[in-house]
């Protein structure tokens, strides 16, 4: 056929063509500038930073918001373009990964059509995306922003819409496929319940995260608050709603892509540090803290390591990371915050930590550095015995291959919750040569062994210095060394050799794998 023939167009392909081109940014020239003006980014410029160039595949671009009876379609289509959500699939990581592993799904609300609300027709694409998502075992980044439920939809035959199936339909994907929230702006009501519902939440500083928006709270005679004081980033990060802060849009862009590769498998190159580095991480001062992240930073391989709510928890460190290109969990204790002693707070970050590697099958490298369980009043205030006992339940759980490497200070029930809750239950028990161990600290065992041995000393100098000997002879029989005699680890290893024993021991395992039991989802908090 001649090229002028084939480059001609019916009527009707024209008018698709015009009405694809209006959902562009390109067409909306006014709502970009003043999306820009603002500092921020449209949703397709996200998109289009996130996913592999002509990767997004569209899925109901065309659709307009269900106002029909209010307004004029040629409104609707220039005004509610895609209904304020653009949804598809695309390719993440490709680069990275290889094309098969970096399919993924990737949904933004657009608050530059109707701030961002959820409409009619944009939970019908939701519930489109997801059953496709659910089919294709596509792991998928949600960009959350919007104000929750539209009221002003008016083409439907509903009272309340509460039959609406996108909630249920999300939260069902929870240990099916991994799931990464981003809030960036203000995201309240239903946003907010999507975005709570991500295996992770990533934010930025204008981020405000909200159950309900400063219209609900008025109605509900709560007062007046400003949108950005109902969940101020700051609040979120320290208590834990964020996993991950981001310094803008185009960070958070950076730190999806970083977070989604631990679930897309395996990469080809890697560097990592020089291994002796770690012989020098622990100080021959026992009393003296110090950082555990450098021991993270020395195992994992160079500049892999992702943080998971730094600022929540600060006991416990929770790391992605990869290890010989692999993906894994590293779950540490961290001896600059109360010396490691687990808290309320640390067990419930951990426990969440070890479901999201459980449900997606990542290795688990846990570094022990405990005095033990948090204890005393102030702490049972917290229900510690309920949130201690996670770690335990969390443990138990695990049927991807894990391992213990105790640093330092492995005591009591604390040690054995960052062992799966034995020194048994791992693949693999190690000890650096500094570890000293004990059913409990030792100069309270003492104290509680030899209490009537010690009172029946007169002399206070006397029994100070007993006192001072039995715990001094404890500590001896806790060694590292000690400990291995009684076979109760399984060797005391030099800290150069531990990333090349935890790749054997736990990212090459063979074998038949245990059975992993049924899907369970992974606990929002």
């Amino acid at each position: 056929m001649p090229d002028q023939e084939l480059e001609s167009t019916r009527p009707d392909l024209t008018e698709t063509l015009r009405r694809r081109s209006l959902i562009r940014d390109e067409s909306r020239a006014d709502v970009v500038a003043a999306r820009h003006a603002s500092g921020r980014r449209t949703a397709r410029e996200n998109l289009a930073d996130l996913c592999d160039d002509g990767s997004f595949v569209e899925y109901g671009g065309l659709a307009i918001a269900a106002q029909r009876g209010r307004r004029s379609i040629d409104d609707l289509v220039h005004r509610t373009p895609a209904d304020g959500l653009v949804a598809g699939t695309a390719r993440v990581n490709s680069a990275l990964v290889g094309e098969e592993r970096a399919h993924c799904a990737v949904l933004s609300y657009d608050y530059t059509v109707l701030a961002g609300t959820q409409g009619v027709m944009g939970h019908r694409k939701k519930d489109r995306l997801f059953d496709v998502i659910e089919r294709r075992r596509l792991p998928v980044v949600l960009f959350a922003e919007g104000g929750g439920g539209r009221p002003g939809d008016t083409d439907h035959t509903m009272v309340a819409g509460l039959d609406v199936m996108a909630f249920a339909l999300w939260a069902r994907l929870s240990g099916v496929v991994p799931r990464i929230g981003i809030a960036s702006g203000r995201c309240f009501a239903g946003n907010a319940a999507l975005l709570g519902c991500s295996d992770l939440i990533i934010a930025t500083p204008e981020a405000s995260i909200g159950m309900g928006g400063p219209a609900m709270i008025e109605g509900g005679g709560l007062g007046v608050v400003e949108a950005d004081q109902v969940g101020p980033f700051d609040m979120q990060v320290k208590n834990g709603v964020i996993d991950i802060a981001a310094t803008d849009e185009a960070d958070a862009v950076r730190l999806a892509r970083h977070a989604l590769s631990f679930f897309q498998g395996p990469v080809a190159a890697w560097d990592a540090p020089d291994q002796r580095a770690l012989r020098t991480v622990v100080p021959e001062n026992r009393r003296r803290a110090y950082p555990v992240h450098r021991a993270i930073e020395i195992i994992a391989d160079t500049k892999s390591s992702l943080e998971l709510r730094p600022k929540f928890g600060r006991g416990m460190v929770t790391v992605l990371a990869r290890i010989e290109g692999r993906p894994v969990g590293i779950v540490a204790n961290n001896p600059m915050h109360l010396a490691g002693a687990i808290t309320s707070d640390g067990a419930d970050k951990a426990a969440r930590f070890l479901q999201l590697c459980e449900a997606f099958r990542l290795p688990v490298l846990f570094l022990c550095d405990t005095p033990g369980i948090m204890v005393g009043p102030d702490a049972e205030t917290t229900g510690l015995v309920r949130h201690a006992s996670r770690l335990f339940l969390a443990g138990a759980a695990l049927t991807v291959p894990f391992m213990t490497v105790v640093l330092r200070k492995g005591y009591g029930l604390g040690a054995q919750a960052m062992a799966g809750g034995s020194f048994r239950a791992p693949l693999m028990t190690v000890a650096w040569p500094t570890g000293e161990f004990g059913g409990m600290g030792l100069e309270g065992a003492v104290k509680l062994a030899y209490r009537k041995e010690l009172e029946a000393i007169t002399d206070d100098q006397a029994r100070k210095a007993q006192y001072d000997a039995m715990v001094a002879e404890a500590y001896e029989r806790g060694t590292a060394l000690n400990t291995a005699t009684y076979f109760e680890v399984d060797d005391v290893v030099d800290p150069a050799a531990t990333r090349a024993l935890v790749a054997s021991v736990i990212l090459y395992p063979g074998g038949s794998p245990r059975e992993a039991p049924r899907r369970r989802y992974v606990d929002s908090w």
